[in-house]
């Protein structure tokens, strides 16, 4: 599901800021843009973030900017300056004609500069405020689209009931011509007679013709009947509606629901007898296939 949320919040030490934003995933895909002096604060996020979303590819970006204060002292970080010194004496023993770094480009190298001391205890409490105040928008976001989807996939539920339910009553009809006319058919093709493994034509009474021909249409009968494939959709669909209804983490749910309506809505196209069930077919599986892209989006 889409959403988007941004939180701006305004410490002693500086302004934190979290922006949330997802597109549109069957699972959960978390990425984050987070400044290096708060990387260590990732898992934090992540643990925060998977507690109330669980689809959609999300991106989390973190960013920290220091407050300047009039009389602070600023450091330089020994530690940091030796790793860097070592790293470019290796560098250059590979690469002699490697430019050296400047005074400007160490000092604006991450982690050089130590400024006012700031806990990790009080930063990290800054963090999970700012979070939970950006996830309460981003969740909120989601949820009014949710509702959005939820409308509209009733609305195609709907649609397909009405199908089902203008359908139903065609079915002894179609079926009653479809054996009318493999009767037909067959008693033309049959001739009343029948050839015997020699060869040799072998007349068969008209009732025995008959009854032959009443088993093979009584067969066919069997599998053009739809009725119970339509009894099943109808059950799906009350189902898909109820789940729809009752709320939380529907989406895969939802997913399970789409393969069984379309593996219905198949087999009433297969099975169809007469045009109006095939075009009835046809058109529960533009719906289902709408429901299906939408389903994907929902949590």
């Amino acid at each position: 599901m889409t959403g988007y949320a941004v939180t701006t919040r305004e410490s002693s030490a500086g302004t934190l800021t979290v922006e949330l934003k997802s597109v549109n995933s069957r699972f959960l895909d978390l990425q984050f843009r987070i400044n290096d002096d708060l990387r260590a604060l990732e898992p934090t996020l992540r643990e925060a973030i998977m507690a109330r979303v669980q689809r959609g590819k999300v991106e989390c970006r973190l960013s920290f900017g220091r407050k300047s204060v009039a009389g602070s002292t600023q450091n330089l970080n020994t530690i940091a300056l030796d790793g860097l010194s070592k790293m470019q004496n290796e560098i250059r023993q590979r690469f002699p004609d490697a430019r050296v770094l400047t005074v400007n480009e160490l000092l604006r190298w991450p982690g050089v500069i130590e400024e006012g001391e700031i806990t990790q205890d009080a930063l990290q409490a800054d963090v999970q405020a700012t979070l939970a105040e950006a996830l309460d928008a981003f969740v909120a976001t989601r949820a009014r689209e949710g509702a959005a989807l939820q409308a509209m996939l009733l609305t195609r539920i709907d649609e397909m009931e009405a199908i089902v339910q203008r359908i139903t009553p065609l079915i002894p009809q179609a079926i009653a011509q479809f054996q009318q006319k493999a009767t037909e058919r067959m008693k033309e093709a049959l001739g009343l007679a029948v050839q015997n493994a020699t060869g040799a034509a072998q007349t068969l009474s008209h009732e025995e013709a008959l009854e032959r021909i009443r088993q093979e249409v009584t067969i066919y009968g069997i599998r053009v009947d739809i009725a119970e494939e339509l009894t099943r959709l109808s059950t799906h669909l009350s189902e898909t509606r109820q789940v729809l209804k009752k709320g939380g983490q529907v989406g895969k749910r939802l997913d399970f629901m789409m393969q069984e309506l379309n593996r219905e809505a198949n087999t009433v196209g297969s099975k169809a007898a007469v045009k109006e069930l095939s075009d009835a077919s046809m058109a529960m599986k533009l719906l289902i296939e709408q429901m299906r892209e939408q389903v994907q989006n929902l949590e």
